[in-house]
Parts: C-alpha cells; sequence; structure tokens
C-alpha cells in the first residue's frame, strides 16, 4: 500500500458512497439499465444498417448519436459497477488513464451537442427544400456532416484537456466519480486562468453555436409550415422534429444542471450523482424515443418481433 500511496502518478478518486445494504440492489440496477443501453442503442444501429429501407440521411445520421450514447455509457457506468465493491481508500486510478478518461468525457458531450446539429440542419433541408434534399443530403455529405461533428469536438476538447496537462500537480485527490477536465486540474497549485479562459469560451461556442443553430433552425422550419397551411406537411415536421428536439432539450437541460453545480462546492454530492444520472436517462431515453417516435423505426421493430416469434 506504501508503494501505492507514494507513487505520484496514482490519484484518489472519492467516488460514490453506498451503504453496505444498498451496493447489490444500486450494483444489478446499474448493471440491468447499462445492459438495456448497450442492447438498445446498439440493436437500433443494426436495425438501420441491416434495412434498405432505412438508408436515409436522417437515420444515418442518427446512428452517430447512438454509437455516442453507447460509448457514453461505457465510458462511466462500468468505471462506477466496480467501484461500488471497492473501499474509497483503494478507488485508485492512474494519472494517463485520469486524461484519457476525461478526454472521451468531454470529447463524447461535445460530440453529442455537434452530432444534434448536423441532424437539425438535416430536417432543415427535408422541410424547407424538400425539392433539393436529394441532391443535398447525397452519401457524401452524410459522412461530411458526421466527420464535421466528430472532427470539430475532438479538437476543442483536445486544446482544452492539452492546457491542462501542462500544469504541474500538488494534490492527487479527485473530488468526482470519475476524471474531467474541471477535476484534473484543480490538482494543480498552479494558476489556471487560461484553463478557465478556455473552457470558458469552449462552453460558451459549443452551447452557444448548438441553441443558436438549432432555435434558427426550428423558427425556419416553423415559418415555412405556418406559410404553406398545408396539414400534411405540417404533421411530417412534427413527426419527423419533436423526437430531436426532446433529446436536444433534454442534454441541454443535464449539462446546464452540471455546469451550474460545478460552481456550487457544498453540493458535490449531487455532482457526483447528476453525471450518473445523464449517462444513464439521455442514453435510455434517445433510443426509446426515436424507436417508438418514428415510423418507419417502429414498423422495423414490430418486424423483427413478428419473425422472431
Amino acid at each position: 500500500m506504501e508503494n501505492l500511496t507514494s507513487n505520484e502518478d496514482l490519484l484518489i478518486l472519492e467516488g460514490l458512497k453506498v451503504t453496505p445494504q444498498s451496493k447489490t440492489p444500486a450494483f444489478i440496477l446499474l448493471l440491468l439499465v447499462y445492459i438495456f443501453i448497450i442492447v438498445s442503442n446498439l440493436g437500433l444501429v443494426a436495425l438501420i444498417f441491416g434495412s434498405r429501407s432505412l438508408h436515409q440521411p436522417m437515420y444515418l445520421l442518427f446512428c452517430n448519436l447512438l454509437i455516442n450514447d453507447a460509448c457514453g455509457a461505457t465510458l462511466l457506468i462500468p468505471h462506477i459497477l466496480k467501484d461500488i465493491f471497492i473501499s474509497p481508500s483503494k478507488r485508485y486510478i492512474h494519472y494517463i488513464s485520469c486524461v484519457a478518461q476525461a478526454f472521451c468525457a468531454h470529447f463524447l458531450g461535445s460530440a453529442a451537442h455537434t452530432v444534434l446539429m448536423i441532424m437539425a440542419f438535416d430536417r432543415y433541408v427535408a422541410i424547407c427544400n424538400p425539392l433539393r434534399y436529394a441532391s443535398i443530403m447525397t452519401n457524401r455529405m452524410v459522412v461530411k456532416l458526421s466527420v464535421a461533428a466528430w472532427g470539430s469536438a475532438f479538437v476543442t476538447v483536445a486544446i482544452l484537456l492539452g492546457l491542462t496537462i501542462r500544469l504541474s500537480r500538488c494534490r492527487r485527490n479527485l473530488p468526482n466519480l470519475f476524471c474531467d477536465n474541471a477535476s484534473l486540474f484543480s490538482l494543480s497549485c498552479e494558476s489556471v486562468i487560461i484553463n478557465n479562459i478556455y473552457g470558458l469560451g469552449y462552453t460558451v461556442l459549443l452551447l452557444g453555436s448548438s441553441i443558436g443553430s438549432i432555435t434558427l433552425t426550428y423558427l425556419k422550419i416553423a415559418a415555412v409550415c405556418v406559410r404553406s397551411k398545408n396539414n400534411a406537411l405540417n404533421r411530417k415536421a412534427l413527426q419527423t422534429c419533436a423526437s430531436h428536439l426532446v433529446v436536444y432539450v433534454l442534454l441541454l437541460l443535464m449539462g446546464f444542471i452540471i455546469i451550474a453545480l460545478h460552481r456550487f462546492p457544498h453540493l458535490s454530492v449531487h455532482r457526483k450523482l447528476l453525471p450518473i444520472l445523464g449517462h444513464i436517462i439521455t442514453p435510455a431515453l434517445n433510443a426509446v424515443i426515436y424507436g417508438v417516435q418514428i415510423k418507419e423505426i417502429r414498423e422495423r421493430i414490430k418486424a423483427v418481433q413478428i419473425n422472431f416469434v
């Protein structure tokens, strides 16, 4: 134990405080939810890629979100399941592993916003420029949009973590369930003003661009629906946009609450619990919302169920 604690590259995670009586029920519940998230999200991806009728830009772009959700849940939930039965004094993580975990957490969180932005663009073209939809949303465009969504998230988060790993460390305790950028630079005794400035700019850019673009998109869609006075068009717009909007609002609310809780140290328990709920509720609901709301996916699920029966 002395060898472990003397190693400055080993950090100590606070972890989640669970009573001995609650450990087994909490483990089973989290495990079942994790299995549901993986099966539902990756099952929908397999369904979309396996059905020619679903090889449409809207569904192919949606696969980005499903994969993101599955990766996000895999990043956090197995880590928490492991820590449930480990003593708080033995919850060590290597610094390099911590940096990698923080990078993945921020990368996947940013990609969720950028993916929803390109999905909103697809809906805008489909409803506002239906005659040009096929010529604009080609397979090549779908690939370009997907690369742009993941690439922009990768670059901005790489800079974010790059600014953090340059700092020296004078502490070893991470006040969180898992590693993130704020927890990492809290280990340093150096000035973190550059990190705070970039982190604020990164957050404003990400949330501002996603809120602005999606709000503008839906305002234009609403204007087209009002001008057309076409009930069929309005129903189609509502059907295809409602699921996307609900998913985005859930993601936005969760993000704002997590950011706000970082400003209140006395709410540390809530700050630990909320990311768990975010990595459980959002991925589980995304698959359910899209699976139930979108007619084509709902019909394919029914067809698969009938074949199995």
